[in-house]
């Protein structure tokens, strides 16, 4: 027994000691583990890059505003979110507009709970003690049974604190939410930022939006980006969760700002939210700073845009006015640097009548994403298409006559002077010879062409000359740096209408896009090398003086796709034939660009076809004319290139108007005054002459 006792003595000695050391040597850690804080590490959106022009002209900007944000608690209370939500709207204005039925549904059972509850019969109450009705199935009935008049009950107070605390729940945890970035006023700033100490998980802050600075003008290809409220696209959270991005973050949804989204984005703020054991949140402090985005600049010149879209919407217009013109409703232009691919300028307009009042709507995608028959501005790649297969030779003489096949209506140009001799292939481009294309095109099938005869084509000549058009960009992808390019329309070929050929061949068989024609036309006045056209220039890192733009990051250089495999000599033939067209007095675009100071190489275009336009329920079957231009200046030394594309022009050729003459002749007249204007009163661009301060400031440090 003594033993047992002394064995129990030793215990309770070593269990005393054991509390002592506890409580008195280790107490304080122990209780400052109690009492820990938990950090937790998010990151903060941070304003995205701007967008400039080749002249350093802000195109797309942030403009901040006043925000006001809400943390969530990873544990949150309702009521306590309830309470400082009714605190909130005692001092700022919120709009109601978003809030839902179900929403007011939801906040009136909150409100009314007794009344909630007789919504239930009492059959309905004991089958939910008997487990025989869920209580998801109670609150289901309750939220059938609440009816208008009960929801007229909530007043305009209950309903913006309803607004406030549904922005407070739409939030993910520990994740600043926007609760109002519109119209926050000084007032109400200075106001909140006074009582945040009574307002958990209540901050101010500083929050932007996109600014435009030219409004519409080029829109559609700047793109869109997503608001806070939307977020990640449902389609791609995945993707973007996974490259760090928070499920709030405003990303690009559109064009350019979805195709650079990775270098537009910036680098976020981390910052390390530090909460109490309940998981509210006591304080945020910033870990590392963030940065802006990386600055894009275009190659696009916007003096040279809006002047293009002006040119586009004044000449449309005036169409339209005749009223001679009802199916006539877009027009396109691109412009670029043949040796570069730098695009710049792509202006589209679109003629569209609602409620009575008319309007010109940016269009400027339509160069990339819709496509038509082109007419004759294509016979360039077919004289060059007969050369490379081996059919024609340079400065091949072809008797230009009516093409008479059996059962078959005559073709033929719209002129007939070949006379026993022919013309040549400059002549034929110069004069637009239908002729000399259709039997290059039969040449390539392998046919003989007999008068009143059958016509024998192996239909392997539409594969053939496709291959080689695609060469030149026509019926391809021109690469642009955008998404969702269109590479046009092939037509169906019919072993029964071998003929066909003969229309591909004068560009009314398969359809292009108006980029796709500027980069052929480009493609033709390099001399061979199809460029890859593109719309951003440089990549810059973001400056902290946000009237300072950064050093160059990336530059975007001029990427050749595919050489023509052409020997010496072909491809100037082609180029003087367009420049007989601009030039010569028998030219067919000559009395435009004739008397033009920058002279001028050009091929114009008619294509006939049937409507497919917006009101072709409304007009099946109806024969239009697509109007086309392309060309090149200086045609000695080309720094300039332009397609020129107006549809549906006109229905009959009694009706005909030079519209793309009209908007190529003022284009190329801008392009040249600019460059001219902008000699003399910038002898360097804004962007060269930052890059020269950022240097001297580099050298000084």
């Amino acid at each position: 027994m003594n033993m047992l006792f002394f064995i129990v003595f030793v215990l309770f000695s070593a269990l005393i000691f054991r509390l002592g050391i506890v409580q008195i040597v280790q107490g304080e850690d122990y209780q400052r583990k109690i009492e820990r804080t938990e950090d937790i590490t998010v990151n903060a959106s941070v304003p995205r890059g701007k967008i400039f022009d080749r002249d350093g002209q802000i195109v797309v900007d942030n403009m901040p505003q006043n925000a006001i944000t809400y943390t969530r608690a990873q544990s949150p209370d309702p009521d306590e979110m309830m309470k400082t939500a009714e605190k909130l709207a005692q001092l700022i204005e919120k709009e109601t507009d978003q809030v839902t039925e179900r929403d007011k549904k939801d906040f009136w059972i909150g409100k009314n709970e007794e009344k909630a509850k007789m919504k239930i019969k009492d059959k309905e109450w004991e089958a939910y003690e008997n487990d025989e009705i869920t209580e998801d199935e109670i609150y289901d009935m309750q939220l059938e049974r609440i009816t208008e008049e009960d929801l007229r009950e909530l007043t305009a107070d209950e309903l913006e604190v309803l607004a406030i605390y549904r922005e407070f729940t739409a939030g993910y945890a520990m994740t600043p939410q926007i609760v109002k970035n519109k119209n926050v006023t000084d007032v109400e700033y200075a106001v909140v930022s006074e009582n945040l100490s009574s307002l958990p998980g209540v901050n101010t802050a500083t929050d932007w939006e996109r600014a435009y600075s030219y409004n519409n003008t080029l829109k559609t290809v700047l793109g869109n980006i997503s608001s806070s409220k939307e977020g990640l696209p449902k389609e791609m959270v995945d993707y973007y969760l996974s490259r760090d991005y928070s499920r709030n973050d405003r990303v690009g949804k559109s064009y350019l700002e979805y195709q650079y989204e990775d270098v537009l984005r910036g680098q976020k703020t981390k910052m390390k939210n530090i909460t109490d054991k309940s998981g509210n949140l006591l304080e945020s402090e910033i870990i590392t700073e963030g940065k802006r985005g990386n600055d894009l600049v275009l190659s696009i010149d916007m003096d040279l845009q809006i002047a293009v879209e002006k040119i586009i919407e004044e000449e449309l217009g005036q169409a339209k006015r005749t009223g001679s013109h009802p199916l006539l409703d877009r027009a396109f232009v691109t412009m670029m640097d043949p040796n570069t691919g730098e695009i710049l300028a792509m202006a589209g307009k679109k003629y569209e009548v609602d409620d009575g009042k008319a309007a010109m709507l940016d269009f400027a995608l339509g160069n990339m994403t819709t496509s038509y028959a082109m007419g004759s501005t294509v016979k360039g790649a077919t004289i060059l298409t007969g050369y490379m297969t081996g059919v024609n030779e340079p400065g091949e003489y072809i008797v230009d006559e009516p093409i008479r096949l059996a059962d078959t209506p005559p073709k033929s140009s719209w002129f007939n002077r070949g006379g026993a001799f022919g013309i040549s292939d400059t002549y034929a481009l110069m004069r637009s010879s239908n002729v000399y294309m259709f039997k290059t095109a039969m040449e390539i099938g392998g046919a003989k062409y007999v008068p009143n005869g059958g016509l024998k084509i192996d239909l392997e000549a539409f594969s053939t000359m496709r291959k080689h058009f695609n060469q030149f960009g026509l019926g391809v992808k021109t690469g642009i740096d955008l998404p969702n390019e269109q590479a046009g329309y092939q037509g169906i070929v019919d072993p029964k209408e071998p003929g066909k050929i003969l229309d591909f061949s004068i560009g009314q068989f398969d359809t292009y896009t108006p980029l796709q024609l500027a980069q052929y036309v480009s493609t033709i006045a390099n001399g061979g090398y199809r460029m890859e056209p593109h719309i951003v220039k440089e990549i810059r890192q973001p400056m902290s003086d946000t009237n300072k733009i950064g050093p160059v990051s990336k530059e975007i250089k001029p990427k050749v796709l595919n050489t023509l495999d052409l020997e010496p000599g072909w491809i100037e033939r082609v180029q003087e034939g367009f420049r007989l067209v601009a030039q010569a007095s028998e030219g067919t675009a000559s009395s435009y660009f004739g008397d033009a100071p920058y002279k001028m190489a050009a091929k114009t275009g008619t294509a006939e076809g049937v409507y497919d336009g917006p009101l072709r329920e409304n007009y099946k079957n109806k024969l239009t004319w697509n109007v086309t231009l392309i060309g090149y200046a200086p045609y000695d030394n080309p720094e300039v290139a332009m397609a020129v594309v107006v549809p549906w022009a006109y229905e009959s050729s009694g009706n005909s108007i030079p519209i793309n003459h009209h908007i190529g002749r003022k284009a190329m007249d801008k392009y040249f005054e600019l460059k001219k204007q902008k000699s003399i009163d910038k002898p360097v661009n804004a962007i060269i002459e930052q890059d020269i301060v950022n240097k001297k400031e580099t050298e000084s440090e």
